[in-house]
């Protein structure tokens, strides 16, 4: 099925010859030429169910006789082909939001998903015959969509290499986006945007998630303050060798580097021991 225009006239032109009409049925039946009169009226009256108004972002559906012959899909009042049936559909930019899906990532940990989808009508014969109810065709396909796309990354990755639910929602929602478009010009909707509103892990792993990532980041944090202490140091044996305040044997190194790296990196504040010499 695709969309084509119907016949159409301009409304007011076709009032006023359906006016025309009838002033000549009258004339004729006043001049008692009843059976032409009788003609003229019922051809007046077969015309005046020709008149349709079309409201913007609107599209009426023409059928005559169980036969598509065509859309009107400009605003206005319009006279077309009488004795037919009009079904509205509307060419609105409309919101869908999904219902909060549970699915495995492709780790196969539950998480819980949900996504606002805005769609809109572009082909009305399409979405007049070819689906049965078109909103209901955009829910279930979406849904659909939306499982699918979320199978296939992880909701988070922590190896940093490729893509995942949490860290790439731009392109997560771009090849959400192409699916439904795939998925849903069958009925003639183009699909606008479609953007995740909802992502968590599932209640049932949540606390584990949370300290695997806790975890995760405490270990990142630490590689870097260890990369710190150790070019620091570095650091400071060198200068202190360079401008020859001291000279340390490689004993004295090592432990030096134990003093400055366990107080860079303990957790807690350093507590220094000063030599005052000894008794003898």
């Amino acid at each position: 099925m695709q969309e084509r225009r119907a016949l159409k006239l301009n409304g007011f032109i076709g009032i006023l010859l359906i006016i025309l009409l009838f002033a000549a049925a009258f004339w004729s039946c006043f001049n008692l030429h009843f059976i032409r009169g009788g003609i003229l009226i019922l051809t007046a009256s077969i015309l005046c169910s020709g008149i349709i108004i079309v409201q913007p972002n609107e599209a009426k559906v023409i059928t005559f006789f169980g036969r598509y012959i065509g859309s009107v899909n400009d605003a206005g009042l319009w006279m077309t082909v009488p004795i037919t049936m009009r079904k509205k559909v509307s060419l609105k930019v409309r919101n869908f939001n999904s219902k909060m899906l549970k699915v495995n990532d492709v780790e196969g940990n539950p998480v819980e998903i949900a996504a606002v989808i805005v769609f809109k009508v572009v082909d009305s014969a399409k979405a007049m015959f070819d689906v049965d109810d078109y909103y209901t065709f955009v829910e279930i396909q979406s849904e659909t969509a939306l499982r699918h796309v979320a199978t296939k990354y992880p909701y988070d990755n922590f190896k940093e290499e490729g893509y995942s639910l949490r860290g790439n929602a731009e392109e997560v929602a771009d090849e959400l986006c192409r699916e439904l478009q795939d998925r849903l010009k069958v009925a003639g909707v183009d699909v606008l945007e479609a953007r995740l509103t909802h992502l968590a892990y599932a209640t049932e792993i949540a606390g584990a998630m949370l300290q695997r990532q806790q975890a995760a980041a405490i270990l990142a944090a630490r590689q870097i303050i260890v990369q710190g202490a150790v070019g620091m140091a570095q650091m400071a044996i060198s200068q202190l060798q360079d401008d020859g305040i001291v000279e340390l044997d490689e004993e004295r190194k090592v432990a030096m580097i134990n003093n400055l790296l366990v107080a860079i990196v303990s957790d807690r504040a350093a507590q220094p021991i000063i030599n005052t010499g000894t008794l003898y």
